[in-house]
């Protein structure tokens, strides 16, 4: 017998599956049996509910000038520590995106008020590989980010050699 929480299923004939609602409470799908049928194996049995729902989200849809300055408020925090800084990069790199210039920008002056270069070049390396196959996209955010690279007196990977190993 395989049980779930809260039921006891005996076997997938006469109990079709066991699904979880939004509330993440067990819903059991009873067996549909005609009034005046018999069932003479565990295959004539039908599930009487369907075994998928939609959860939509009434959550606000973020724009892309919104989510920018989000994340540029963010790393511009004159109190943000080595883990938030690490923390954020982490969650920023693993969306389905290239940061815009001026997230990276907030970044590397963040890596800067804490001193921490590694970091920074850390962050150009995941830009790097974010960009992936598209060859175009990471040589214009270095074009972009010259300047504030320049200012903090950051080097590329490349200017370190690092593409190279």
């Amino acid at each position: 017998m395989t049980s779930y929480p809260g039921q006891t299923l005996r076997t997938l004939g006469q109990l079709c599956a066991a699904i979880w609602d939004s509330q993440s409470r067990p819903i059991v799908i009873q067996p549909r049996i005609e009034p005046g049928s018999v069932v003479t194996s565990n295959t004539e049995m039908q599930c009487s509910a369907p075994l998928a729902s939609r959860c939509y989200s009434h959550a606000k849809v973020e724009t892309d000038e919104e989510f920018d300055a989000r994340w540029v408020t963010y790393f511009s925090k004159p109190d943000i520590d080595a883990w938030e800084l690490k923390k954020g990069m982490n969650t920023l790199i693993g969306y389905d995106l290239v940061p815009e210039p001026k997230i990276l920008d907030s970044a590397l002056r963040a890596c800067r008020r804490l001193n921490d270069l590694a970091s920074a070049i850390r962050i150009l390396e995941a830009v790097k590989d974010k960009s992936g196959p598209h060859k175009d996209i990471y040589p214009y955010l270095i074009q972009e980010l010259q300047p504030t690279l320049i200012e903090l007196g950051i080097s590329t990977p490349e200017d370190l050699g690092m593409d190279i190993l």
